[in-house]
């Protein structure tokens, strides 16, 4: 199918979550082909992660369809602010409520960041729905547990300058995306913190997986030890990149669509 390098994005389409919330959703490709769900990192959008880098018009030349979300908190999706309507469980179940309004089963999972870390627990937990995954730059331990999220509000609420580097990272993040509110992220951050204080990542993927990440990402170490649980799982090394401009290199994309192609023959 004959598509521009980085194709328009289409209006929205709006499935609800379990508790009112409209998550927006976006399709391009032929309906018949096999779907790749593509769900986007914190502060990021379907747009910022998936369309802007490339990833959508590729898969779509390579004969894929693909269906792009963005998560609760993000892009054109609703926003809440109470950290309690973040918490991994709801995201999870997000994901569920989007593959039985679009009625499809199974997919092929591609997730980045926080997309990647919600794709362990889908490709997990909801049997069959998964048939092979590629997680890009998985966060080790907690969520976003590198934010500081008494710096992350004294800036929203009163403009105090960030000094933690990472958080600095982050708020950048969320303001160079214009449709994300740094409020309802902030909750988000909140959010990935209920429960225990050392998270376990619960049951690994028995499906094949390919973990990536940036050769100049600090949870490089990490992601490997990552892949190194899976049953099914392999590692690639995205050369000279670091957790923030992985998304865009043409070896992830490289390596992703490969592996992605491998589960479509």
């Amino acid at each position: 199918m004959s598509l521009p390098l980085i194709p328009e994005m289409p209006q929205p389409v709006y499935v609800m979550s379990q508790e009112g919330f409209k998550l927006a959703t976006y399709t391009w490709g032929d309906e018949d082909a096999p779907v790749v769900l593509a769900v986007h990192g914190f502060a990021s959008s379907c747009r910022d992660n998936w369309v802007e880098t490339g990833w959508v018009g590729q898969l779509v030349r390579e004969g894929f369809r693909v269906l792009g979300v963005d998560q609760r908190g993000h892009g054109r999706s609703e926003k809440p602010v109470e950290p309690e309507d973040y918490q991994m469980p709801l995201l999870v179940s997000d994901i569920e409520g989007i593959l039985d309004t679009y009625m499809i089963d199974p997919v092929l999972y591609l997730g980045y960041s926080l997309g990647a870390r919600v794709g362990w627990h889908v490709a997990a937990d909801l049997v069959g729905r998964v048939e092979r995954a590629v997680l890009g730059g998985i966060p080790d331990g907690r969520p976003l547990g590198r934010l500081d999220l008494e710096q992350a509000r004294a800036f929203l609420e009163h403009g105090t300058p960030v000094e933690d580097r990472a958080t600095q990272n982050y708020v950048r993040l969320a303001e160079r995306v214009p449709e994300n509110d740094l409020a309802a992220l902030i909750a988000l951050a909140g959010g990935m913190r209920f429960g225990d204080e050392n998270p376990d990542m619960g049951n690994a993927p028995q499906q094949p997986v390919l973990v990536a990440t940036g050769s100049d990402d600090l949870i490089l170490e990490d992601s490997k030890q990552l892949a190194a649980r899976l049953p099914n799982g392999s590692f690639a090394e995205i050369p000279g990149r670091h957790h923030f401009n992985a998304p865009g290199s043409r070896d992830f994309k490289r390596l992703g669509i490969e592996f992605l192609t491998a589960g479509a023959e």
